[in-house]
């Protein structure tokens, strides 16, 4: 009796599970959700081609074109002027700008022409006897000679007896030592050769200066110029007089400078070219940081687009009845941010922005901008 309710309960049992089990697979839904299909909005434009002004970037800093080393040739103490020698002081042209101490060797030029006044004196009682038709004119010279200035030229010798005369008795000898000794008494003066500002002052008033020691640096502040360094593939394409613009680091001001000097050999590290431009302007400083847009040259039949949208096969995306292709360019110059392409057909519809992920065929509409600045729909959406 027991195995026999033992036996039923195990075929109940049996049936059960056959019965839940078909349940279960019953129940099971096989249908797969339909996968959405993924359009992206891409922001695209269609080529024109025409052409494009080739800019040549580069920077460098201001310099002054003029300026000045100053260095003393002559020893003596430096005495003070009407402005004080410091970083910064502005002088006119013809202004001194240094005085030394010159009131020793001052006394010695007065000695030395003093005994040119004398020679010339001596010989005058024979050039009235000997040499009647020349007394005269240096008789004239002899009346005009002022020790307070300049020494005078002597006049000019036509004969040769008059030059072995004169020779003869050391007045050449004389006087060519007292010019000699003017020019170096000049040198303790120096004065400002044009309008500027003094920029750099190693000495003070009171100060010995020696012979062949700098004494600061003097600039004209009207005229400055940028040394840019230029490659070598535009060399033929530069030209002196040509005009370039020019702007600030902060890009807030901008300037016009003009070519003025192409250096004629190339820098073998570099292999650039120095160009010099000539910029004037009362706002400019010398050591400014400038950049500098050179207009090399224009290529036709061509467009501008950014860099990063030319991929390194030399092909770009192109948006053809919603879907993406490639297509293969041209491009004949590089700056920092842009790319100039040839062979691109009028009318391509190309991509103006990159797309993260993007490959061929893959689905895209194009972004387009109604009146009010809302996107609008594509036809063939």
């Amino acid at each position: 009796m027991r195995k026999t309710i033992l036996s039923i309960l195990g075929v109940l049992i049996i049936v059960a599970s056959v019965f839940v089990a078909k349940m279960i697979v019953d129940s099971k839904n096989n249908a797969r959700p339909k996968a959405e299909k993924i359009v992206k909005t891409v922001f695209a434009e269609q080529v024109q081609n025409g052409t494009i002004p080739i800019v040549v970037p580069a920077n460098g800093s201001l310099k002054a074109k003029n300026r000045l080393e100053l260095y003393a040739e002559v020893q003596g103490v430096f005495r003070g002027g009407t402005k004080l020698f410091r970083p910064g002081q502005t002088y006119r042209k013809g202004e001194p700008i240094i005085r030394i101490d010159a009131s020793e060797y001052a006394a010695n030029v007065q000695s030395a022409k003093s005994n040119l006044y004398n020679q010339l004196t001596s010989i005058m009682p024979d050039l009235r006897l000997d040499y009647p038709d020349i007394f005269p004119k240096w008789q004239t010279y002899l009346t005009g000679f002022d020790m307070d200035k300049v020494t005078p030229e002597l006049p000019e010798m036509t004969t040769e007896k008059e030059k072995f005369f004169i020779s003869g008795r050391g007045i050449l000898t004389t006087y060519y030592n007292v010019r000699n000794m003017e020019q170096r008494l000049s040198k303790y003066r120096i004065s400002a050769p044009f309008n500027g500002v003094l920029t750099e002052a190693l000495v003070t008033e009171g100060t010995l200066i020696r012979a062949g020691q700098k004494l600061g640096e003097f600039i004209n502040t009207d005229i400055y110029e940028l040394e840019v360094s230029i490659s070598k593939k535009f060399s033929d394409l530069l030209k002196v007089g040509e005009q370039v613009a020019l702007s600030n680091l902060e890009n807030t001001k901008n300037y016009k400078g003009v070519v003025t000097r192409i250096n004629g050999s190339v820098d073998q590290a570099t292999q650039t070219i120095k160009a010099y431009i000539e910029v004037s302007d009362k706002t400019l400083r010398e050591g400014m940081y400038m950049e500098a847009n050179l207009d090399a040259k224009e290529e036709t039949n061509a467009i501008e687009i950014d860099r990063n949208l030319l991929l390194e096969n030399n092909q770009i995306f192109v948006v053809r009845d919603s879907l993406l292709d490639l297509i293969d360019v041209d491009p004949v110059y590089f700056s920092n941010k842009k790319v100039v392409l040839k062979n691109v057909p009028d009318g391509t519809t190309i991509l103006s922005k990159p797309v993260m992920g993007a490959f061929t065929g893959m689905l895209v509409k194009q972004y387009q901008e109604n009146g009010i600045g809302e996107p609008s729909k594509p036809a063939n959406e």
